[in-house]
Parts: structure tokens; sequence; C-alpha cells
């Protein structure tokens, strides 16, 4: 995202380093050590949300999955 200059409308949690939100406006990224992300269990408060899995090795996304 930085090499395109779309800077993030805000980051939280880099700090402490067990989770951190990068706020895109239309994108939300979250990154989780897997204790916090258990406990924040955040796909079933966004159970009802389109999903797109995205592969350890992918550096680009050049399309959104149907119904995204």
């Amino acid at each position: 995202m930085k090499k395109e200059t779309k800077l993030p409308l805000g980051v939280e949690g880099d700090r402490i380093g067990k989770w951190i939100l990068i706020d895109y406006g239309d994108v939300v990224i979250h990154v989780f050590l897997e204790p916090v992300r258990e406990f924040y269990d955040l796909e079933r408060l966004w159970s009802d949300v389109p999903r797109m899995e995205i592969g350890d090795g992918v550096t680009e996304i050049t399309s959104l999955d149907k119904g995204m």
C-alpha cells in the first residue's frame, strides 16, 4: 500500500506487538497472534460479511472475489 502512496487512516496496537489494526477506510486489516485472535473471535462478530482468503505468498490483490 505504501508503494502506491495509500497511507492508512489509522493504525492501532503496533506498540504492544500482539495485535495490530490498520484502517484504510474501505478495508480494515487485523493481524493477531493466535491466542489474541481466539480471544476477540472476529470471525463470529463479522459472520455476515463476505470473506476472501488470501494465501501466505500473496503480495498483490488485483481483483475481489465475486460478491465483495
